[in-house]
């Protein structure tokens, strides 16, 4: 019987010639990277934009230094319409479509790709002094759309709740209603706040009070955060999809008009370097939950 084989000096030529293979792609895509111009406007999602955006966009230039790139955070929906009217690359999001945003999309005759970056996980949270350690996934939903309206009703002191949101327009507004409250409206005397910071100061001043915010906003300590049923709040709960109320975050791109330099600046998070930064922020990276649709490279 004829056997292959192979000499130990061609073993290691072979080794030596395909390190020198990886080394030469890495310098060319470093080359690319370095020479690469352009200018990315990125509007949307309020989550992605008060600190995430900014961290990634810096880490980002450390390489592009040739690219520019604009942020502009308001919410998910003013993103979206947006991108729609051609007013920038990409539009993150901390939420999918509409049915009504999809509809105006094909009335324009524009094909919008979805790209996931990640999760971030919603906290429920309340004064640092209430005795409620926990509540389940019903008691959270009779709170927020008004069915239980005291402490003493879910096990805690005899006082009312004050319901603290966030603004209808934000994502995490309507995020938190599909998740937690079977997307019924919340309560009429629910008050409402356009930054994560208003919203955990109020809860943190008011020992009735209840809110929400991401999971690495949590930083007053006047609140903590409480666990739904046994579960905590954490990066670990949201990877391993024990904790229920838990967004993707993404990008939607217009799939026929976007630049070079968007299309590398998705491919940048989506891959280990703007991954990192995820992680370090709190976020659950996307590859952490094995998303699909990463940014192809042409």
């Amino acid at each position: 019987m004829n056997a292959i084989s192979c000499r130990p000096e061609t073993a290691l030529q072979a080794f030596v010639l395909s390190l020198c293979a990886l080394v030469l792609a890495a310098c060319s895509d470093n080359r690319s990277a370095a020479t690469l111009s352009g200018h990315v406007v990125i509007k949307g999602s309020n989550t992605f934009g008060e600190e995430l955006g900014p961290r990634l966009i810096a880490e980002y230039r450390r390489t592009r230094p040739n690219v520019t790139v604009t942020l502009e955070s308001t919410n998910s929906g003013a993103g979206i319409a947006a991108l729609l009217a051609g007013e920038c690359d990409l539009a993150p999001t901390s939420r999918p479509l509409t049915p009504a945003e999809e509809d105006q999309a094909r009335a324009k005759g524009i094909e919008l790709k979805e790209y996931p970056i990640g999760y971030y996980g919603v906290a429920v949270i309340v004064h640092r002094s209430n005795p409620v350690d926990r509540l389940t996934l019903e008691q959270v939903k009779a709170i927020f759309t008004g069915t239980v309206s005291n402490w003493r009703e879910v096990g805690g002191l005899d006082m009312p709740i004050r319901l603290a949101v966030r603004d209808p327009v934000s994502g995490t507004s309507l995020g938190f209603r599909e998740l937690a409250m079977d997307t019924r409206p919340y309560a009429g005397e629910a008050e409402t706040f356009t930054t994560y910071a208003q919203l955990e100061a109020t809860v943190a001043r008011e020992p009735g009070a209840i809110g929400y915010a991401s999971m690495h906003e949590v930083q007053d300590p006047g609140v903590r955060a409480l666990r739904i049923g046994d579960t905590e709040p954490s990066t670990l709960s949201v990877n391993e999809g024990w904790y229920p109320y838990a967004r993707m975050l993404r990008f939607y791109i217009h799939q026929t008009a976007v630049t070079p330099a968007a299309r590398d600046f998705v491919r940048f998070v989506q891959q280990k370097p703007g991954q990192q930064v995820l992680i370090e922020l709190g976020y659950v990276g996307r590859h952490e939950k094995k998303l699909d649709a990463l940014m192809p490279l042409d």
